[in-house]
C-alpha cells in the first residue's frame, strides 16, 4: 500500500480535460480509501454534443449538480459496485434521463447489464468493456483506443483492496496480454497512468511479493494465523491506518493460498 506518486489533481469541483475524449471531475470525498476523493469521468468525442458519464460517485448532490452542468448526458456508466462510485447514479439517472448500465444487473436503470467484449456505442465513441474481477467480481475496466478507464482495479497510486485474490491474478494477467505500451491509465482514484501496461506489471509482481511474504509468515506463524496477525508481520513497516484494509488483502491470500493447497 505503498505511494510512490504524488496527486496531481486540481480543486474540487473543477472538470478538468486529460484527453481529447475524457475530463474528470474530482468528488469531495477524500479518505484512506479513496485517496484524493473519487474520479468522474466525462467522456465524449470530439464535436459529439452527448456525453458518458462514468462512476457519479456518493450521492453528493454539489458534485452531482456539476455534472447536470455540463449539458446532454447520454448514458451513466459504473465500473463496480461500491457506494463511492454508484450511489449517486440514481439521483443523477433521474435529472438528466440516461440509462445506468453496470456489469451487475442489480445496478442498471433503463438499461442491460455490461457483457465482458461488448462494445458500447455511445457520445460517439466505442467503449469496449473488459470484466476484470478481483476488487469486486462485478469490476470492469472502460478501454477507448489508447486509454483505459480502470474503476479501482488499477488506482493512481498505491495497491487496491481484493475480495479475491485468483480471480485480480488473472486479471492482471489479463491486461498484460491486452495492453500495448502507452495506453493511458484513467483510474477511478488517483492521477492517471502514462504507462497502464507497466503499472499492470508493477501491480502483478507487488503481488506475487506480497504471496511470498505471507507464505513467509505462514511458516513463522503457523498455516491456522488469521489475517491480523499475519499483517502484523508482513505491513509491519505500514502506516496502521492502513492494516483494516491491507487485512481485508490478506484474507483474500489466505483463501488463495489455502485453496491452493487444498486444491
Amino acid at each position: 500500500m505503498s505511494s510512490p506518486t504524488a496527486p496531481t489533481h486540481p480543486a474540487y469541483g473543477v472538470l478538468r480535460p486529460v484527453s481529447p475524449t475524457a475530463s474528470v471531475l474530482l468528488e469531495n470525498n477524500p479518505s484512506a480509501m479513496t485517496l484524493d476523493g473519487t474520479n468522474t469521468w466525462v467522456l465524449r468525442a470530439p464535436g459529439a454534443v452527448k456525453k458518458v458519464i462514468v462512476d457519479p460517485g456518493y450521492e453528493d448532490v454539489e458534485h452531482l449538480t456539476e455534472l447536470t452542468k455540463l449539458g446532454a448526458i447520454e448514458l451513466i456508466l459504473l465500473t463496480h459496485h461500491h457506494p463511492d462510485h454508484v450511489e449517486g447514479a440514481p439521483w443523477l439517472a433521474d435529472r438528466v434521463g440516461a440509462p445506468v448500465r453496470a456489469f451487475s444487473a442489480e445496478l442498471c436503470r433503463d438499461g442491460e447489464p455490461l457483457v465482458d467484449g461488448e462494445i458500447v456505442r455511445a457520445a460517439g465513441l466505442e467503449i469496449e468493456v473488459v470484466h476484470t474481477p478481483g476488487h469486486t467480481e462485478d469490476s470492469v475496466s472502460l478501454r477507448i483506443g489508447d486509454e483505459m478507464l480502470t474503476g479501482d482495479t488499477i488506482l493512481g497510486r498505491g495497491t487496491t483492496v481484493l475480495s479475491d485474490l485468483g480471480d485480480y491474478l488473472r486479471t492482471l494477467r489479463k491486461l498484460l496480454d491486452v495492453l500495448p505500451e502507452g495506453v493511458l491509465g484513467l483510474p477511478g482514484h488517483g492521477a492517471e497512468l502514462p504507462d497502464l501496461r507497466a503499472t499492470v506489471a508493477e501491480y502483478l509482481a507487488h503481488r506475487e511479493q506480497r504471496l511470498d511474504q505471507v507464505r513467509s509468515a505462514l511458516r513463522e506463524l503457523g498455516d491456522d494465523a488469521t489475517a491480523r496477525q499475519v499483517v502484523e508481520v508482513v505491513y509491519a513497516d505500514v502506516d496502521q491506518s492502513l492494516w483494516v484494509p491491507a487485512e481485508w488483502s490478506v484474507q483474500a491470500q489466505l483463501d488463495y493460498l489455502r485453496a491452493e493447497a487444498g486444491a
